[in-house]
């Protein structure tokens, strides 16, 4: 599988909470770490998505947004501490790259965040992501 996007994390598929319309699908990707995933139910049933199965979560970088001290009372479902192995300065946006367990979750930020908020390799910092912003893939 070959795509676009920066992150491709595997997990295991540890519950598949199914609602009306839409279903979230909780993943296991390391340690104590899980990414929550909401898709259609007709993706669920197409995919044949079982709990226990391995797939992969994709994520645009630009989708990963990253704060210094853990939210709260905020509506994003994937809070996730990491840790910053890497930052890249660009002219308009920087990349870090976070260490999330064994995995690495890449983030895409604009230079003036990256400046702004003085992330450094090293730093633990929380990559949030939006479960709608997570596709599955086999």
């Amino acid at each position: 599988m070959k795509t676009s996007a920066r992150n491709e994390i595997k997990g295991t598929i540890t519950e598949i909470k199914r609602g009306q319309i839409n279903s979230e699908v909780v993943l296991s990707v390391g340690g104590n770490t899980v990414l929550k995933s909401v898709i259609t139910n007709d993706s669920v049933e197409d995919m044949g998505l079982v709990v226990g199965e391995s797939v992969y979560a994709i994520i645009k970088a630009p989708f990963v947004m990253v704060a210094k001290d853990k939210p709260t009372n905020i509506s994003i479902r994937n809070i996730i501490e990491t840790k910053v192995t890497e930052v890249k300065k660009g002219i308009v946006n920087g990349e870090l790259k976070l260490a999330m367990g064994d995995q690495t979750l890449t983030a895409v930020i604009t230079e003036d965040s990256v400046e702004d908020l003085g992330f450094n390799v090293g730093d633990t910092v929380y990559a949030l992501i939006k479960a709608n912003f997570i596709i599955l893939a086999k």
